[in-house]
């Protein structure tokens, strides 16, 4: 997956994800770090196989890397971190080999991984939604009684 190694190590990428780590030390719970990216990823390209939608590996993998790369603006000045998320993501993905077509699709994705409706969606949108919420191991989570999800949206089991 060359182009994710090069997301990986692309300056941009890299310094917003230190600034996300930054803006979550002192979080006790469901962090935005390169564990949750990769749980996402892992799962969404699970679901992309049992779907048999057909979504190249490192679309999907470029899709979940990317959402959360927003959310220490969301810190900062409370802009909904798939926004910001969306906006830093178009030079990194162009930097590093994608068309405007996978950019769009990918962009699409982001900017949406919030919104409830495509939940069940079966293209790039759905599956990264899913994934985002299934990547939580609130079974296992030490401050899973301090969490502010709502106790219907946590997961107690494992599914991925």
């Amino acid at each position: 997956m060359e182009r994710i190694d090069k997301i990986l190590n692309h300056d941009l990428f890299v310094q917003n994800m230190r600034k996300n780590e930054a803006a979550e030390a002192d979080r006790g719970f469901c962090r935005h770090d390169m564990e949750h990216l990769l749980d996402v990823a892992r799962i969404a390209f699970i679901l992309n196989l049992e779907e048999t939608l057909g979504l190249q590996k490192d679309v999907v993998y470029a899709a979940a890397l990317l959402h959360d790369l927003g959310r220490h603006v969301q810190y900062a000045d409370g802009t909904p971190h798939e926004l910001a998320s969306a906006e830093i993501a178009p030079s990194i993905l162009h930097d590093c080999g994608y068309d405007n077509k996978e950019t769009h699709v990918i962009i699409n994705a982001i900017r949406s991984h919030r919104t409830v409706e495509i939940a069940n969606d079966h293209d790039l949108n759905g599956i990264l939604y899913r994934a985002d919420k299934a990547s939580r191991a609130c079974f296992f989570c030490k401050s899973e009684k301090a969490c502010d999800w709502k106790q219907e949206k946590k997961n107690f089991t494992i599914c991925y």
